[in-house]
This record gives structure tokens, C-alpha cells and sequence, in this order.
């Protein structure tokens, strides 16, 4: 496959937010927490992540969600609860919007993700340390997207997922390749940017 991103849509019924987890206790210890036997139920918010929350909630300057999808892993179902509590809203998840598998370096030191970076930069199909390609990871937001815009009109629609995976999905809507994902600033915990 090239490194031309998959085409996202670009007339779309809704409007997205994207938003990245509170900082959790993976971010707190400096591992690498990617994997669903691991991350579905541990690793959850750290007490900064609390406050984050908590402070982003009170300010809360951004339209406000009609409604929330989330990935299924701790941190991020954690993140959503916050948000669906201030706003009265249900919860749903989708494994679609899961943190990227980062794949032998599961465990491991987050120092070790600009090794992966490294390998993206030259090939977004690359699976160096069984780790899964920009490329699918492209391709399983856009369809989170995809399937929304199939089954509903005219919402605000907040996405809670994980630093990688917003960070593939926005280069991809941008139209840039997919291997200059790293360039773009990253989303920090708790960050917030609407979709292009």
C-alpha cells in the first residue's frame, strides 16, 4: 500500500470532537499499556488525570457533545464516564477506537515508542515488533467515523481513544501521508481538537 492516506469523508453529517484520555497510571509509570488483556482493566486514570478531568469539565469551552464513543480500555472508558456524567449521557464503546497495538514492546518503557516512530516514518505499513501499522490503524478510525455518519445526522459526536490513534486519524483527514503522523503536536491527556 502507499503512503497516501485512506480518503476520509469530507462532507459530513456530524460534527467530531476528538479527545485523548486523562492521564492515566500507565502515562504515570512510563509503560507501554496497548494490549486488551492489559489495558480493558488495569491502567487506569491516575489522580492528575482526576484533576485534569475535572478541571476540563468546569471550563468546558467546546460545543457540548450530543453524544460519546469511546475506546473500551480502562483509561479511556474512565475518561468517557467523566464526560457522559457532566453532560447526561449514555456510554459506547468501540473497539475501533482502541489504543494502537504496540506489540512486543508491551510492557516496556515508553522510551521505547520512538522506535516504532522511527520505523513509521519510513514505511506506515511497516509491523516492526508485531506492532500494528499506521496504516490499519488509519483504516479502523475512519470506519469508526464511517459507520456514524451511516446511522446518524447533525450531532456533536465526542470520540475518547489514545494519543497514536488520534494522532494517525487526524494526519489522515488532513490528507498528508500517513508516515508524518509524529509531526503533527501531539494531543496531550485530556486534550481536545475538533476534527478538520
Amino acid at each position: 500500500m502507499s503512503n497516501t492516506p485512506p480518503t476520509p469523508r469530507r462532507s459530513r453529517r456530524n460534527r467530531y470532537l476528538l479527545m485523548r484520555h486523562g492521564h492515566s497510571e500507565a502515562n504515570a509509570d512510563g509503560l507501554i499499556v496497548s494490549r486488551p488483556e492489559r489495558g480493558l482493566s488495569d491502567f487506569g486514570l491516575s489522580p492528575r488525570g482526576h484533576a485534569q478531568l475535572k478541571s476540563l469539565l468546569a471550563d468546558w469551552h467546546w460545543p457540548p457533545p450530543d453524544r460519546l464513543v469511546h475506546s473500551d480500555f480502562r483509561r479511556t472508558a474512565e475518561t468517557a464516564e467523566w464526560v457522559a456524567q457532566h453532560f447526561g449521557l449514555p456510554l459506547s464503546a468501540d473497539i475501533g477506537l482502541r489504543e494502537r497495538s504496540f506489540g512486543e514492546l508491551e510492557g516496556l518503557s515508553d522510551c521505547r515508542y520512538p522506535d516504532v516512530w522511527t520505523l513509521d516514518a519510513d514505511d506506515p505499513d511497516h509491523q516492526g515488533f508485531g506492532v500494528e501499522s499506521v496504516t490499519g490503524v488509519a483504516n479502523r478510525m475512519l470506519a469508526v467515523i464511517a459507520a456514524l455518519e451511516a446511522e446518524t445526522y447533525g450531532e456533536t459526536i465526542l470520540l475518547v481513544s489514545h494519543g497514536d490513534p488520534l494522532q494517525i486519524l487526524l494526519t489522515a483527514e488532513e490528507e498528508r501521508p500517513l508516515s508524518t503522523h509524529r509531526n503533527r503536536e501531539p494531543l496531550l491527556p485530556a486534550g481536545i481538537v475538533p476534527l478538520p
